[in-house]
């Protein structure tokens, strides 16, 4: 399993660690993911979601996940989160 958020596609990113003698090695910083389910309201069911801390935030600061969904970027989700973005439009647009 990649570690990388579904959602916004956040992924691990280098650096260096620097020590007092200003020394630098070679260091990883990961995204801090989560498992979540999130419910859709126009589709009525859920879905789980590897996520970052920071897309659940954006999510409910943008009213839940359709609404996510609706202003995300397609190149930026996984296949699955575009699946599901899909399908909440298509419903959208049939109601």
């Amino acid at each position: 399993m990649s570690r990388r958020c579904e959602l916004t596609g956040k992924g691990v990113m280098t650096g260096n660690n620097v020590s007092h003698a200003n020394n630098k090695t070679k260091r990883r910083f990961l995204p801090n993911l989560n498992d979540v389910t999130l419910a859709s309201e126009t589709l009525g069911r859920s879905f789980k979601f590897r996520i970052s801390a920071a897309a659940l935030r954006t999510i409910d600061h943008r009213g839940g996940l359709d609404a996510f969904m609706a202003k995300a970027k397609d190149t930026d989700l996984s296949p699955a989160a575009l699946k599901v973005k899909k399908e909440i439009a298509k419903a959208q647009a049939a109601a």
